[in-house]
């Protein structure tokens, strides 16, 4: 995935011709789930438009459920409102619809709900950006054991973890040492991966998620989390698990939280193989060895001793004291997923970089999807470093 190449071009769609559509025509071919969507995309209940607007709840009520349109004036108001161009707002794009209950939130309870749509809004934009990417450039295709157009069939992997594991192993040619680079395998077998501060501060309550209700699997890390590498990995292989166990989601599923965590462990550190390794006592010092060389944490291989007997529960509790105290002090310290080169996603920046090659401009991805660039940008997983332009001294 390093390697551009291995995204292939395909021919560019001719750019859009023709002038701005005006108020009047969006308000025509006004699309009610567009405003749905540009709404739960700026965290706002209709109540609260309704407000900025000054119309009745009932009317913004009406022109989402599609029984009344909005005046044209009323069309640019929401545009503001909502921060989206006007022409957002109306129909003839291709729409992936996801209801929330499509998504594997692991604390839904904790997770207000306006946090949770505007979660859902932005992983339905990233298969808008993702759809139009692969109209150009050919993406790798979805490689999940099960997984078909949207759907996934457990008869493949099985429903039990540690074996369904195995088999994502087998399936990806991945050995049973240690996975050096997980979100960039995950990309190159046609995952969509993202990590983007998509809802502000709100990431710690959305927590990662992941949907394979779309026509590629889909898996949301947060920022929040990728301030520990290790975490950040672990959370990436708990969303597989529930690509390959769980078609039918519950967020919030105890049991199937449980299942996603066993399959985790098994994928990045199979039992047969990390078991003889770890020490018959509990020595922080060897297992920060083993964390580094297995990509997993030390709190994760503690957990691990005492999951295959190698220690009892009492030295389990007593090293977890242990290596909190010591991390107080300022050891075990906690590494950000920047340094590692291979736990970032990159497919839909690099594809659309490859695409921008041959032609494509960034206002012209915009206006094919009726976003700002700011919000594009966004969506490609762009830094400042990415948009602004570099000064080479000579």
């Amino acid at each position: 995935m390093d390697d551009p190449r291995q995204l292939r071009l395909l021919s560019l769609p001719a750019p859009a011709a023709g002038p701005v559509a005006s108020l009047a025509a969006i308000a025509a071919e006004f699309d009610p789930a567009r405003l749905t969507q540009a709404r739960r995309l700026a965290g706002l209940t209709k109540r609260a438009v309704a407000g900025q607007l000054g119309v009745s709840p009932v009317a913004v009520g009406q022109w989402e459920a599609g029984t009344h349109a909005p005046r044209p004036d009323h069309v640019g108001r929401l545009a503001e409102v909502l921060d989206v161009p006007p022409a957002f707002l109306a129909n003839g794009r291709p729409y992936a619809r996801l209801e929330s209950s499509a998504a594997h939130f692991r604390s839904p309870r904790r997770t207000p709900v306006s946090q949770r749509n505007k979660a859902i809004a932005f992983t339905e934009q990233v298969w808008e950006l993702t759809y139009a990417l692969e109209k150009r450039v050919q993406l790798p295709p979805v490689d999940l054991p099960g997984f078909s157009a949207g759907e996934v069939v457990t008869d493949v992997a099985g429903t039990d973890p540690a074996a369904a594991a195995r088999v994502l192993r087998q399936a990806w040619n991945l050995g049973t040492g240690p996975i050096p680079h997980l979100v960039r395998t995950m990309e190159n077998h046609g995952l969509i991966v993202t990590l983007v501060p998509f809802a502000g501060t709100a990431t710690a309550t959305v927590d990662a998620f992941s949907t394979s209700h779309l026509p590629r699997p889909v898996v949301v890390l947060t920022p929040d989390r990728a301030n520990d590498v290790y975490r950040h990995r672990f959370t990436a292989a708990h969303e597989l698990g529930h690509l390959l166990l769980h078609p039918d989601t519950a967020p919030g599923d105890a049991v199937q939280e449980k299942e996603a965590d066993a399959f985790a462990a098994e994928f990045l550190t199979p039992s047969a193989e990390i078991t003889p390794q770890l020490p018959a006592r509990v020595d922080l010092h060897a297992l920060d060895q083993l964390s580094k060389q297995w990509g997993v944490s030390v709190d994760s291989l503690v957990y691990r001793c005492r999951e295959v007997g190698v220690v009892s529960d009492a030295a389990y509790r007593r090293a977890y004291q242990r290596l909190n105290q010591l991390r107080q002090l300022g050891l075990f310290a906690r590494e950000s997923v920047d340094g590692y080169r291979g736990e970032v996603p990159i497919l839909l920046n690099r594809a659309y970089a490859l695409a921008e090659e041959h032609g494509l401009a960034l206002s012209t991805l915009a206006r094919e999807l009726a976003c700002t660039l700011p919000r594009l940008r966004l969506l490609l997983g762009q830094t400042d470093t990415d948009v602004r332009p570099r000064l080479h001294l000579v």
